[in-house]
């Protein structure tokens, strides 16, 4: 949030960069949270993003002349809201809609966080695919972009913008209800929920053409969002898992990236850690463990916690490593899992077992899997293959830090 105010005709001493940069701010703070209070109040999601469409085109316009005013969310919410009220007006099978918007009372606070959650909860409804409810969830509450969430998901944007689509029309012509469910119904939209939280973390760690530096706004947001969740269903074990498991993530950043290049895990100066985010991520997975309900967020987080608790690689238990990724394959069975359970397999069994494993996986359009399968090729002393498979992973990722990761193994 944007703490100091512009005096009037002066855009925060410093014309329309400074403005700018603040309302991108107020945007990825802010912006999830009007829509989400936007659409709980009128039930149309579109109508909710149009409007705030709009008042983000009016204060780039405003903020640059004026200056940054002294509440940004404030003004960006009040905008929002009155450009809902003039489309209403405009349609008058929605007057019931206006006259609920116009009697909500306006405050000059920000909405709670909360909010987010029934418009999580709606864009995951089990009236929708899968896919479509996992891309309308990262757009309308998260704010990513198109091509942001076709690369998390593995997608075509073309692909995932036809999905959108289908999806806010399907949830206005079913009537979805925008409001967080009963118990009883909870589990399934729960797990969407939390997936898209998930994938919100990972993609702040796959900017094209960017170096391992995370989008550390974007991953705090993904950890904020992780410990919303988490707080307003206190009795969901697997909420508090994924907090958990995003808690160890975020204690190894700053090993995971040095002056922007990126550090595997069995690299990493484990003095880096954070160990207060680790400590609370035991703490986290251990109150999920009271709760005696075990799901797939929780075993994620169990083998993160077992890397966290290895002094150095060589003290890592892959065996328990590998019992976790076996328990986990019960409740989660994609292909991702499996290749991340084959590195683990070839810890304990070797490389030729874990190699056929991989082999038998349908992600060669997936560059993790050909660089996967290069190290494993390299390890059974096939560097011919390896070359040819660590090339294609090469061709594969946009990231420059991952591009000089293998680029460097390529050159040894």
């Amino acid at each position: 949030m944007i703490r100091d105010a512009a005096s009037p005709g002066d855009p925060a001493g410093g014309g329309a960069a400074s403005s700018d940069s603040a309302l991108a701010r107020v945007v990825r703070e802010e912006s999830g949270r009007i829509v989400a209070s936007l659409t709980v109040a009128l039930g149309n999601l579109d109508l909710a993003e149009e409007s705030v469409a709009e008042a983000i085109e009016e204060a780039l316009r405003e903020w640059r002349g004026r200056g940054i005013p002294p509440n940004p969310g404030a003004w960006l919410t009040q905008a929002a809201r009155h450009n809902a009220l003039d489309r209403l007006r405009r349609e008058k099978r929605y007057r019931a809609k206006l006259a609920l918007l116009a009697d909500a009372p306006v405050s000059a606070e920000l909405a709670d966080a909360d909010e987010r959650l029934p418009l999580l909860f709606g864009c995951c409804h089990p009236a929708l695919s899968p896919d479509a409810q996992l891309a309308l969830t990262l757009r309308a509450v998260c704010g990513l972009t198109t091509a942001q969430i076709a690369r998390a998901t593995l997608s075509e944007p073309a692909t995932v913008g036809q999905r959108i689509v289908r999806a806010k029309r399907k949830i206005g012509a079913a009537g979805i209800p925008i409001r967080i469910p009963e118990e009883a119904d909870r589990a399934e939209r729960l797990d969407i929920v939390l997936t898209v939280v998930s994938v919100m973390y990972t993609e702040a760690h796959l900017v094209a053409g960017g170096d391992a530096s995370a989008d550390r706004d974007l991953a705090e947001d993904a950890l904020w969002l992780a410990g919303v969740v988490a707080d307003a269903l206190p009795r969901e074990a697997e909420a508090h898992g994924l907090r958990a498991l995003l808690l160890f993530h975020r204690a190894r950043e700053n090993a995971r990236a040095v002056d922007g290049e990126l550090v595997l895990l069995g690299d990493q100066d484990r003095r880096k850690w954070d160990g207060m985010l680790l400590a609370d991520a035991h703490r986290t997975l251990e109150r999920a463990a009271r709760l005696r309900r075990p799901g797939r967020w929780q075993l994620h987080a169990a083998i993160a916690a077992c890397h966290s608790d290895a002094a150095s690689p060589a003290d890592t238990d892959w065996l328990q490593v590998l019992t976790l990724y076996d328990m986990l394959l019960a409740y989660d069975r994609s292909p991702l899992v499996r290749l991340n359970r084959a590195v683990a397999l070839a810890e304990v069994e070797g490389p030729s077992p874990a190699l056929a494993e991989v082999e038998a996986l349908d992600l060669r359009g997936y560059y993790l899997w050909h660089a996967v399968r290069a190290h494993l090729l390299r390890r059974l002393g096939r560097d011919a293959e390896a070359t040819e498979a660590d090339l294609r992973a090469l061709e594969l990722t946009a990231n420059e830090a991952e591009r000089r990761l293998i680029s460097a193994r390529l050159a040894r």
